[in-house]
């Protein structure tokens, strides 16, 4: 039998940034599914708090030349690989000059919200998607986390759904806590629309447009939910903490040894 490809979707990771506790619990899941005989890959952002020479990254020669098209504008991708620190496992890190370069996350200096944090985030969901495509690399399961990640099983349903690469992968995403208080950005759901595959009643899920809706379209969209955190949002813990047609996992603590994440993953790709 083959291994299981599980891939790792997540806007943050251990060591590379750790904006809540659930980057350790990433770190953590990708060595113990490599561990227990998995096959693994990761993505994630590559921000530019993140050091390259520290983290030795390098560029991934074979994947050059991938445009992420985001309402009618292409815009580069270059990808970086590393490998995560005491596990033989590979993180593959999205980059772009004008969206990841900065040295600041999501807020200026001055504690300003992007103005192109909507543009942002559909460019990882999509950049994420093609990354994937390039690899030629169809994965069992995509467990993404962190709110940027939010739009990635709403496009495997839609747009991707035909996708050779995609056909058999399901989807889990995991509900984490609330970290700003912002709206991401008015033009979020037209930028998300892609050739008219998927639609803005296929988003509605998004439409209040903040870290919840975030949350919510991902669980929405996904084939299972985790909760990340003790403390999720209220209205996201009472509307998906048990979901007909969903397998749901509750946040068992951060001392958990992980194995029902894994029972998780082989349940849905099948055993």
């Amino acid at each position: 039998m083959s291994k299981k490809r599980i891939l790792f979707i997540a806007t943050e990771m251990s060591p590379y940034l750790e904006l809540t506790e659930f980057a350790e619990i990433v770190n953590k899941l990708a060595i113990k599914s490599n561990e227990s005989g998995m096959e693994v890959r990761c993505i994630m952002p590559r921000f530019g708090v993140i050091n390259e020479r520290r983290h030795r990254l390098h560029e991934v020669v074979r994947l050059s030349g991938i445009n992420v098209s985001v309402n009618d504008d292409d815009y580069p991708l270059q990808i970086k690989v590393a490998s995560l620190p005491n596990a033989r496992l590979q993180i593959y890190f999205l980059e772009n000059e004008e969206f990841f370069k900065r040295k600041n996350i999501f807020h200026d200096d001055e504690d300003k919200w992007f103005e192109d944090n909507a543009l942002r985030t559909v460019f990882f969901a999509k950049g994420a998607l093609e990354t994937v495509r390039k690899f030629g690399w169809p994965p069992d399961i995509i467990h993404c986390s962190g709110w940027m990640s939010g739009l990635i099983p709403a496009f495997i349903k839609t747009a991707y759904k035909r996708e050779p690469v995609f056909l058999h992968s399901k989807t889990i995403f995991t509900i984490g806590q609330n970290t700003f208080e912002e709206k991401i950005g008015e033009e979020l759901l037209e930028l998300a629309l892609i050739n008219n595959s998927i639609t803005a009643n296929d988003l509605k899920a998004f439409k209040d447009n903040d870290n919840a809706a975030m949350f919510r379209g991902g669980a929405t969209f996904a084939d299972a939910i985790t909760f990340g955190t003790p403390d999720p949002d209220v209205k996201l813990g009472e509307e998906f903490a048990k979901v007909r047609g969903k397998k749901v996992l509750p946040f068992k603590g951060w001392d958990t040894d992980l194995t029902e994440y894994l029972e998780l993953y082989n349940d849905l790709a099948g055993k």
